[in-house]
């Protein structure tokens, strides 16, 4: 039998790159790589897209959009790691922990949109508590989130490494930026839509050029704002054991202890999951206070974008 063929749309990319190296070495796929030369030849990408038995877009949104164009093999399978389809509904959203039957669409898809790393950080979070009826779909969200640079692709990874070398250029910032202040990132309806919300939440991304990859968002709620149909007021365990049992057994989510005592000391570093395609939620009540804060930790190249890609190119394809 022979081996699935695999093409990656966009390799010299940050994720192509990624994506690359997660799959190199591997017996059970045959990677196909484009000649260099013929990069942008439309014929060539054209019969590699249709010929392959799964290709990873690695392409901004527009250039995502024309490669699917290309697609005209009933057979041929794409996944695809732009923003341009992960709210079409025609696609199979990316993320397997996100229903008890997530993984078996994916399985099944012939078109998957892998999620965006803030995105996957806020949705694993917020979806479980929807689903619970804890948090009302149209409840006031804020998302805060911290990225290494390299979430924002080649053009802030080369300004970001030109300030390192030069501190006092201030070319995007400094050490850290916030950005995203006019609302319109183009994250947003993704978040809203997969985490189950009916109104768009306030987002709020920053970057950081003092490391490279890593990322930390976390969410905060007042619990007593959380009210039951009885108007009682919902607790943090209950927070917590919803989102316990959402993602049981998975593999690559973990949910650590209940935090309800926390040193004055303890920190949380975005850079905790890098290089592994792990999601680590956390979670942190104040009864005292009535405050619970939601964290999510993963590395923005791992399962926020090309671990992810090789996690759903494995459902697809029933490897291990």
């Amino acid at each position: 039998m022979s081996k699935p063929t695999i093409f990656i749309d966009g390799e010299a990319g940050t994720t192509g790159l990624e994506i690359r190296k997660r799959l190199e070495g591997r017996s059970d796929i045959e990677i196909v790589s484009i000649d260099p030369a013929k990069r942008k030849d439309v014929t060539e990408r054209k019969r590699l897209l249709n010929e392959c038995t799964l290709s990873i877009l690695c392409l901004p949104d527009d250039a995502a959009r024309e490669a699917v164009a290309l697609v005209d093999n009933p057979k041929a399978r794409i996944i695809d790691a732009s923003t341009a389809f992960r709210v079409a509904p025609d696609w199979t959203y990316g993320f397997p922990e996100l229903t008890r039957d997530q993984e078996n669409k994916i399985r099944n898809a012939k078109r998957v949109s892998n999620p965006g790393c803030y995105p996957t950080g806020a949705v694993a979070l917020l979806r479980p508590l929807v689903d619970a009826g804890i948090l009302p779909c149209d409840h006031p969200v804020t998302v805060n989130a911290i990225s290494g640079y390299s979430g924002g692709g080649k053009e802030l990874i080369a300004l970001c490494e030109a300030e390192r070398t030069n501190p006092q250029g201030n070319i995007r910032g400094g050490a850290f930026a916030l950005y995203g202040l006019d609302q319109k990132h183009k994250h947003l309806p993704e978040m809203k839509l997969h985490a189950g919300l009916s109104v768009e939440p306030i987002f709020l991304p920053s970057y950081s050029n003092a490391f490279y990859r890593g990322m930390l968002v976390h969410i905060a709620f007042k619990t007593n704002s959380l009210l039951s149909g009885m108007g009682k007021k919902r607790h943090g365990q209950e927070i917590y054991d919803a989102i316990v049992a959402r993602y049981a057994g998975q593999k690559y989510v973990k949910v650590e202890a209940l935090q309800t005592e926390v040193e004055k000391t303890y920190v949380l570093s975005p850079e905790a999951q890098n290089e592994t395609n792990n999601l680590q939620l956390r979670i942190f009540w104040n009864a005292a206070k009535e405050t619970v804060i939601l964290t999510a930790c993963l590395d923005n190249l791992g399962k926020g974008a090309s671990g992810a890609a090789v996690q759903n190119l494995e459902i697809m394809l029933g490897l291990s």
